[in-house]
């Protein structure tokens, strides 16, 4: 059925079948003209085609096989051949030389058909397909993993383990030598990756620089209209803006966990298996008396995904399609089932319409508690600019950030102790805590997390990309990063593999970790603003829970999309530009407690 609609267009276009004539005397419509033409012929085509290839790609996600996995090379490539044809490219390109002739809207859809172009430019087309084919095969290699936590004399495996045994180890165990065995099996798979990964770099770089960019990362921050030279100084920035907050922070969790694990002296650099995550990008269960999975005991995980859902239709938001739980991938894969599914959550929007689907792996956990509610924010995102004023060019975030940034600020919400107890997970009887209450959040939520996004994940892929980093650096320079950004070091040596590629984004979602760090910024932003000014409440004790007014005001920022200013947007919404200010108001109760914790230390940062 697609084929006939895309040789139409390819016909039209001159490009298709030897080269048919382009329709007459092409100058006598006005540009408005020829891009409204442009347009409802590529807009059909683009639903098909990007269905297609994100059901195939639904399908390796969730069921990884090599029949899977070259359906989704297939889809993947035909999508390609059709976004990034070299006459649309030329007719985009040549239509944006005439500005002033076009509408705002129309200018907006060029640049994202050129964006999405960039991906697979048809100007090599064996260049764009060999990305294509990479990028296939290196998820297939990512998600195919088998981890192992136990094995015998020969070497074979007697405990196979999942991402979520290894997490669980790595927040529960105080055995380090546990520990450093489910740390170092973590990164098995980077071996696995490396190769792949620098054979995706030249793809990569290769396809940006057909577009025109000097390389992959560049092309990436253009969404934000800014030059990486700017992204870098931005992130930078935020940084050290939040370096004395998190050196406080550094400083008194090395030696909470040197306590911990009975060590004497607290090093300098924290070793990566002393904490709670795979990447030291949140440090799960150091406060103690906030233990917040008890929360979910006796949930089902069930619970979770529908309370997620009540959240957002207590705002006034719509009840989820029934589509999205008959078809999404919510929970892990049941014992005794051969399945392997890719282990990252996230939210898919498969036809740019109402087929709104979900991939996690739930179980009754606060971080599946808050995730959940994150992932539901991107589907309700989705929902809300999948309309007619909307055009499908312009379905997505007002930038990248913006996505993430509205799944965050709900997770931060969830967490709220209001709704905690509207909701029954806290009692009456249970006292707060409310400043471990906030060292937790600060632990596992931004000011750790910023470091690692603004500064390990974003320096390193801009080094990858721009700088054109070797395969035998990989792990050199990763770990210089990360001690550089997080004061966090490995257990031992570490060469000749790929620990950066053990992170999903590094081979899936390339060069725009960023998003996350200014998504993290834009929630405190909103959050401060719906706090103090819709509803008149503490933004440390601020409940959204049954309050339509903040429905309404995030559907004002998420049913525009794309289609206008992201600054316009937060403008108007907040009456400022990003700022990083409310997100150190929002912590600041923290410095002086923990100054008086870290009294007698010596807690200058070891990266600085």
């Amino acid at each position: 059925m697609i084929r006939p609609t895309c040789c139409l267009l390819a016909l039209w276009l001159s490009s298709c079948g030897g080269g048919a004539p382009a329709p007459a005397h092409p100058t006598e419509r006005s540009a408005q003209e020829q891009a409204d033409a442009l347009l409802s012929l590529y807009d059909p085509i683009l639903l098909a085609l990007s269905t297609e290839s994100n059901r195939a790609a639904w399908a390796a996600s969730t069921d990884v096989s090599d029949a899977h996995t070259g359906a989704r090379t297939g889809a993947e490539t035909a999508f390609s051949a059709f976004a990034g044809n070299a006459e649309i490219i030329r007719r985009a390109r040549g239509l944006l030389e005439r500005p002033s002739e076009l509408n705002d809207l129309t200018v907006r859809q060029l640049r994202q058909m050129l964006e999405l172009a960039a991906s697979a430019p048809m100007t090599n087309p064996e260049l764009a397909r060999a990305r294509v084919a990479a990028e296939s095969a290196q998820s297939a290699r990512l998600d195919g993993f088998r981890f192992c936590l136990a094995r015998d004399a020969a070497a074979e495996c007697t405990q196979p383990a999942t991402t979520n045994d290894l997490d669980r180890v790595l927040v529960e165990s105080r055995a380090l030598d546990e520990r450093l065995n489910a740390w170092r099996e973590s990164k098995a798979v980077g071996p696995t990756l490396r190769d792949g990964l620098i054979e995706l770099r030249g793809l990569r770089n290769g396809v940006a620089r057909e577009m025109g960019y000097p390389d992959f990362f560049q092309f990436q921050v253009t969404n934000y209209g800014m030059t990486t030279a700017e992204m870098m100084a931005l992130l930078e920035r935020l940084i050290e803006e939040t370096r004395p907050l998190y050196a406080q922070l550094h400083c008194w969790a090395r030696h909470e966990l040197a306590r911990r694990y009975g060590v004497s002296e607290a090093p300098r650099l924290i070793p990566a298996h002393w904490i709670g995550n795979r990447w030291g990008q949140s440090w799960p269960g150091l406060v103690e008396g906030v233990d917040m999975d008890s929360m979910m005991e006796g949930r089902p995980r069930e619970w979770l995904v529908e309370q997620a859902e009540r959240f957002y239709v207590s705002m006034g938001l719509e009840a989820l399609p029934r589509s999205f739980y008959e078809r999404s991938d919510l929970y892990p894969v049941p014992d005794g089932e051969s399945r392997r599914k890719n282990a990252h959550a996230s939210a898919w929007h498969v036809d740019l319409e109402r087929d709104v689907r979900s991939l996690m792996s739930v179980e009754p956990t606060w971080d599946w508690f808050t995730t959940t509610h994150h992932e539901l924010g991107h589907i309700y995102y989705y929902l809300a600019y999948a309309r007619p004023e909307v055009p499908p060019l312009l379905r997505e975030g007002a930038n990248r950030s913006y996505h993430e940034g509205i799944g965050d600020l709900i997770g931060l919400a969830a967490s709220q102790p209001p709704y905690l107890r509207q909701i029954g997970l806290l009692s009456d009887e249970q006292e707060i805590d409310e400043l471990r209450w906030l060292l937790d959040s600060a632990l596992t939520g931004p000011i750790v997390f910023l470091p690692f996004a603004a500064g390990t994940m974003s320096h390193f892929e801009k080094e990858l990309y721009a700088d054109e980093l070797g395969a035998d650096a990989l792990d050199r320079r990763w770990w210089e990063i990360v001690a550089r950004y997080q004061g966090i070091a490995p257990p031992s040596a570490r060469a000749g593999g790929c620990d950066a590629c053990t992170k999903t984004h590094i081979n899936d979602d390339p060069a725009q970790y960023y998003d996350y760090a200014l998504a993290n910024v834009l929630v405190y932003q909103l959050h401060d603003h719906i706090c103090r000014n819709l509803l008149g409440q503490d933004p440390h004790a601020c409940n959204y829970y049954e309050r339509r007014e903040v429905g309404e005001f995030l559907t004002s920022i998420m049913a525009p999309g794309a289609s206008r200013d992201w600054r316009e947007v937060l403008r108007e919404a907040t009456g400022r530009e990003l700022t990083a200010e409310p997100m150190l108001e929002y912590y600041a109760p923290l410095t002086a407690y923990l100054e008086e914790q870290n009294r007698g230390r010596d807690c200058a940062f070891p990266g600085q």
